[in-house]
């Protein structure tokens, strides 16, 4: 994801391994995400371990259910994961030092606050959107018998904006606090080890950091990610209105409504999607060079 020491990583190749490690990583903490976004909408219905909810839900709906909305996740983490790595390498490298290339850690936040605005834009706001609809269909009214029908049936009925863009604000702004600290704590980790002589990119050393990474930017942008799902509801919903129906239920505690379940997946996911990425980059820097 970052540059070697001793070279750069082309943008195809970060491209695809990006795509890669995105996919991977969603496929196998799917119902993890399943299980935030439950709670999210509707609250902990007095279950608060992450494999509490998730066993919950199979055993009442079905193992089906919890893979609702999955295929839409994976789409969007390929494409979201894609542009992140790509785009981080390239913001990142106009303000690395040329020679060493490596970055102060509040460069690197920075350049990961931009990659969150630009994936946020291009991917995430949209599949997210769907993939929460999906969720909350699949709990309420059951209309939608695929995420292209999903599409199809918000697009008519909120028009195209509200229909792939509810949540934009508090999704851009998660993306960018989520994709700077992950990848600026990530990266920041990296160059400190990497300075005294450790390890760096092995399997072990990449989940490890990819892990603390994880926990780190769920605690820091929970509220964001609380308020984006309730926007993104299958009915129409204002931020605003979000903001004021999580605090009248819960205060201020409400905000962080779904961190274990979250925590259950990007610890995780934080060391899945950077060691598929590093191995899928050196797979594919032996074949391609």
């Amino acid at each position: 994801m970052v540059a070697a020491a001793d070279g750069k990583t082309s943008p195809a190749i970060s491209l695809v391994a990006g795509g890669i490690a995105g996919g991977v990583e969603s496929a196998c903490t799917y119902p993890f995400e399943f299980a935030k976004t439950r709670v999210q909408l509707y609250g902990h219905e007095g279950v608060r371990n992450p494999f509490m909810v998730v066993a919950k839900v199979a055993r009442e709906e079905g193992l089906s259910a919890l893979y609702k909305g999955c295929s839409t996740m994976i789409v969007g983490s390929i494409g979201k994961d894609a542009v992140r790595f790509v785009a981080f390498d390239s913001i990142r490298s106009l303000f690395e030092d040329p020679e060493t290339h490596r970055s102060t850690t509040a460069q690197s936040i920075a350049a990961g606050m931009l990659t969150g605005v630009v994936a946020s834009t291009t991917i995430v706001t949209p599949t997210e959107r769907i993939k929460t609809a999906l969720i909350d269909d699949a709990r309420t009214s059951h209309r939608f018998r695929s995420p292209w029908h999903c599409v199809a049936v918000l697009w008519r009925e909120q028009g195209a904006l509200r229909a792939l863009y509810s949540g934009y604000a508090t999704t851009t702004l998660k993306q960018a606090g989520t994709t700077g600290f992950r990848l600026g704590s990530y990266a920041a980790l990296k160059d400190w080890e990497r300075a005294r002589g450790l390890a760096v990119d092995s399997a072990v050393a990449s989940f490890g950091n990819g892990a603390l990474a994880g926990t780190l930017t769920t605690l820091a942008t929970q509220p964001f990610d609380t308020v984006k799902t309730m926007a993104q509801q299958a009915r129409a919903v204002g931020t605003m209105d979000c903001v004021r129906t999580v605090y009248a239920e819960d205060g201020l505690r409400g905000f962080w409504r779904g961190t274990v379940m979250r925590l259950g997946r990007t610890v995780m996911a934080g060391g899945i999607l950077f060691t598929a990425n590093e191995q899928a980059l050196k797979v594919l820097k032996s074949v391609f060079g």
